[in-house]
């Protein structure tokens, strides 16, 4: 069945919270709060200085997404897009639904005059997204991610809702 890949917009807000919870279920074990989720994909969608989700359809129904955020590098006087909030729903995987939304993505980071390149960060374990990046024609770096956390950071700077 054929693959259409589209700019998100808020009226598919709800699935890729939807998404967005999956995700952190299959991955972390993890159980992501509607309460920030939701509004957190919304301002996404309503900020493109934030992001950007594109969504991959099939028979009309959304079988996957992908998100792109940007980091400036000084040292590549360019911008590097993250990708990021990567999900394809079950019913779809195996079907080239990933490659579809990563190749739409790279095509357009290609042409975009600023963007230097394409990151993301992948669990170590996860060696069958590994290999399907590597295909693509990623490759892996020497960097490790390190991060603190701010405890509920929506909440930490009085926002509540989008």
């Amino acid at each position: 069945m054929p693959i259409h890949i589209r700019d998100a917009t808020p009226d598919d807000r709800a699935v890729i919270a939807e998404f967005n919870s999956r995700l952190a279920a299959e991955t972390e074990d993890g159980v992501l709060d509607p309460g920030i989720i939701g509004p957190g994909v919304a301002r996404i969608l309503d900020d493109p200085l934030l992001g950007r989700y594109w969504v991959a359809e099939q028979d009309g129904e959304i079988s996957g997404q992908i998100m792109v955020t940007f980091e400036w590098s000084d040292w590549r006087n360019g911008m590097l897009w993250w990708l990021q909030s990567v999900y394809v729903h079950p019913d779809h995987r195996r079907d080239g639904v990933f490659t579809a939304l990563y190749q739409h993505v790279e095509a357009l980071a290609a042409e975009a005059p600023d963007v230097v390149g394409i990151r993301l960060y992948v669990e170590k374990d996860n060696t069958r997204a590994q290999q399907t990046y590597v295909k693509l024609g990623m490759t892996m770096t020497d960097y490790q991610v390190m991060q603190v956390e701010f405890g509920d950071a929506p909440h930490r700077h009085g926002k509540t809702d989008a």
